[in-house]
Order: C-alpha cells, then structure tokens, then sequence
C-alpha cells in the first residue's frame, strides 16, 4: 500500500471512530439572503397582537386579532412583524415600513399601521424581543470532559460544559452556565444564574454576585500591570495581591479584561455594561449602571460615578474622578477629573459644545492664518508709510 493510500485510510478511521461520522460528500443548503431563525430558537411562533399589548402593559391602537410572527428594525420589517421608533427624528420612515404593527410613544395618525403605544418603545420592543427569541438552553449536569475539584460547591441546576475547570474551594451558586473551556481559578466564590461563555477565566479569590454575564474570553482578575524599575534598569514585577468583586447584574462582552488590584480590590458595581475589548486597569471602581463602549481603556486607580457614559476607544490616564451622569464622547482623552453631569469630548478632553465649536474651525485654521499674516503685513506697510508721511 502507498503511504498516500495509508495516510487517506489512517484519516478515515480517525473521523469514523467517533459517534460523529465524516461525511465526505455532505452539502449543507444555507440561503444566507433569506435566513430566518429557525423554530427551536422562538418561544411562541405567532401572538395576537392584542396579547403582545397586555403583556407589555401598552396601549393598542388597531386590529387587535393581528398575529405578529417577529420582531425587526423598520426597514427590515415584513409584514406580521412588530417594530419600533424610539427616535422621532426617523418617524418619516414609518410610512415606508412593510411591519404590520410599531412600538411608539404616541399614536400614528393617517397610517394603517397598528401601533402599541408606550412611554419607553425601546425598552418594550427589548421585552418584547425576549417573548419570541431564546437563545439556546444547555442541559443540565456536569460534563464528563470538565474538571471540577472535590472541594467546589456547585448549586443546583448547573450546566458545566465539556472541557471546563473548576478549582479548589470554588463556591457557584443555582442555575450557573459555564459553555465549554471556562475556567474558574480557585477560592472564587460566584453567584445564582451566572452565565459564562466558553474561554473566560475568572481568577483567584475573585468574587461575582448573582446574574452575571461574561462573553467569550472576558478575563476577570488577570494581573495589573505593575512593575517597578530597579537600579540596573530591568522591571521588577509586583505581586498582585488584591482581588476583582462584580456585583450583581453586570454583563461584561468578549475579549475585555477587568485587572485584580495590587492591593485591596478592583470592584464594578451593579449594572454596569461594559462593552468589548475593554481594559479595567487595577483598583479602578466602575460605578452602578455605567455604560462602557469598546476599546476603553481606564488606568489604575479610575474611579467612575453611577450613570457615566464613557463612548468608544476613550481613554482615562488613571487616579482621577468621573463624577455622575457624565458623557464622555469617543475617542476623548481624560486627565483630570470631570464633573458630575458634565459632558465632554477632545483629547486632551473639555466641554463638548466648545469642543464642537472648536473642530468646526479647525479646518479653516490654515486660512484663517494666511488671513493673519496678509493683515499683519498690510498693517506693517500702512504704519510704515504713516511714519515717513509724518517724516
């Protein structure tokens, strides 16, 4: 036999000695322009629109026996479909959508759209989103693949994926979900309904509350970057000796990275969002409810009030104060602290409607200079002629 042949049967008996068969001449049909979600993803397939009203707690404007089927954006809705307008600055769009019902704030007249209105249609169309779509629901029970120490406690519901580790004197409260290649280092102590997606890590001695959501590759706990400088110039690495504390309700999205404190805690207090590709750096505190866009990077020792909005690829130089409710917008650089309310934006950051006024003229900078100049040297000529007239 040649090695060709060899190799092709090796291959062969490698993928059939499986429960999963290879199956050379297998063809999947997908039409990627008419994909719809298939059935085992809905809760209910169809619902009278009368009862989608009382559900939600809204009034309904129109036929009340309407079956809606889903749920879509104006402009992808079809018809037996619901959508929404949070935004009255698109409400000309209503008129072009193909939905048999909207979500809105007040009743559209002239249309023969039906309309559930309510006081926050965003919200209720998110509610609404979560009658019809469930994401997929693993069995409960441990994997045989996973590893879970003798002396963890896991509460009762759990569903621990293949290939997942639980350490020593780990503590999971009910109905946790750990997909697969989750890690839980050891002393964690986590709690009810947390739902972990395959390849995050929660660290040592790091502590989670109830409801918490990691997206795939979220690190909770990895070593702040500390080091000290020693006499020969080499970097000396500092212990890590602090811990991470998520509080309830908080979801953390892919491949972000909450930093243990060198001493003492890095905490992120109830609610808050943080988006992807994140960086917490070490001791910073992340107030209740923030919203945290991708790629922001807090240094050690931030210190975010409740209600902040930090917007896309911010970043925060670290032993400074966010106050309440304040709006940073993307891309700005903070390096001083920022007072509550306020709403800011640049590099370095400073009032937006300054902000705003000043990259409006930043553009015209370059002729406003040659204006500058052209008026300094006419100026020069006329104090120059004025002085040999006055001889």
């Amino acid at each position: 036999m040649s090695a060709k042949k060899r190799r092709k049967g090796q291959l062969s008996s490698l993928f059939n000695s499986g429960p999963c068969s290879y199956v050379p001449s297998l063809k999947v049909d997908v039409d990627v322009d008419n994909f719809r979600h298939n059935s085992e993803r809905r809760k209910n397939q169809r619902m009278r629109l009368e009862h989608l009203a009382t559900g939600l707690g809204c009034q309904l404007v129109g036929d009340p026996t309407l079956e809606i089927s889903g749920l879509a954006g104006m402009e992808q809705a079809a018809c037996g479909q619901l959508t929404f307008l949070a935004n009255p600055k698109y409400a000309s769009k209503v008129k072009l959508t193909k939905a048999s019902a909207i979500l809105v704030a007040e009743p559209i007249l002239g249309l023969s759209i039906a309309c559930l209105v309510s006081a926050n249609p965003y919200h209720d169309f998110a509610r609404a989103l979560a009658m019809f779509y469930q994401p997929p629901q693993p069995t409960p029970g441990i994997s045989p693949l996973a590893y879970v120490d003798p002396s963890a406690q896991i509460g009762e519901g759990a569903s621990i994926g293949p290939f997942c580790v639980v350490g020593p004197n780990v503590a999971i409260g009910r109905n946790a979900t750990l997909h697969p290649s989750v890690v839980i280092y050891k002393g964690a102590r986590i709690g009810d309904d947390f739902l972990a997606h395959s390849h995050s890590v929660v660290r040592e001695f790091c502590v989670i509350g109830h409801r918490v959501i990691l997206q795939n590759s979220v690190v909770i706990g990895g070593d702040g970057f500390g080091f000290a400088k020693t006499k020969q110039g080499t970097q000396f690495k500092i212990v890590q000796s602090g811990f991470v504390v998520i509080e309830d309700d908080v979801e953390v999205q892919s491949l972000s990275a909450i930093d243990r404190a060198t001493m003492g805690e890095t905490r992120v207090k109830r609610g808050a969002k943080i988006d992807n590709l994140v960086q917490i750096g070490h001791a910073s505190v992340v107030g209740e409810d923030n919203i945290i866009c991708a790629q922001v990077g807090l240094a050690g020792s931030t210190i975010l009030g409740n209600n902040v909005l930090l917007a896309g690829q911010v970043g925060v130089s670290g032993h400074l104060t966010i106050n309440d409710n304040a709006v940073i917008y993307a891309q700005s650089g903070i390096g001083h602290d920022v007072a509550k309310g306020a709403v800011v934006s640049g590099s370095p950051a400073f009032d937006s409607r300054q902000w705003l006024r000043s990259i409006t003229a930043f553009p015209k900078l370059a002729d406003l200079l040659k204006t500058v100049r052209q008026l300094e040297k006419r100026i020069s000529e006329l104090e120059l002629r004025e002085q040999k007239e006055n001889g």
